[in-house]
């Protein structure tokens, strides 16, 4: 089964929250996974990042990014790919950025005053374990159907009145 880049981008976001993820790091979850798929990169790396949690790349990528970038103060920053993490899962993060990056071996470069070239709209083919595992832990944020917890106003209440 084939997802849009936007329908498994909110699943992973989704899966990334249930797991502990704030919705902060959850979103940029979404956006790099998506963007790791569609790059052909490994879906392991995303599973193993969820499974991490409540540390790991899903918390530690997004402030290495911000942190390094804020400290070049420069029109070009390059970037050391961090140790301990997924080289390939770190590249997916910085290509989510507004700016052009380039990867090189070990590193990637990106040009502060470039716009990033958009992403392609390509359909992903996610193996269906980890779609499976995604919509398990996405499942987490849902509130449980019944009347006690309609009674303690979970969605629309007892009564709809629209």
């Amino acid at each position: 089964m084939t997802h849009s880049m936007n329908e498994f981008a909110a699943l992973a976001a989704q899966a990334a929250a249930g797991a502990g993820a704030t919705t902060a790091q959850a979103g940029a979850f979404g956006a790099a996974a998506a963007r790791h798929l569609a790059a052909g990169r490994d879906a392991a790396d995303l599973g193993a990042a969820l499974s991490s949690l409540p540390g790991g790349p899903i918390r530690a990528l997004p402030d290495w990014l911000n942190q390094t970038v804020e400290a070049a103060g420069g029109v070009q920053v390059t970037l050391s790919l961090p140790a301990g993490f997924s080289a390939e899962l770190a590249r997916s993060y910085a290509e989510t950025c507004v700016w052009r990056c380039h990867a090189g071996p070990g590193e990637l470069t990106l040009d502060l005053g470039q716009p990033a070239a958009p992403a392609s709209p390509a359909r992903l083919s996610p193996p269906p374990n980890l779609i499976a595992a995604m919509r398990s832990l996405a499942a987490r944020r849902l509130v449980p159907e019944s009347a006690r917890s309609r009674a303690a106003g979970a969605g629309a209440g007892l009564i709809d009145s629209d």
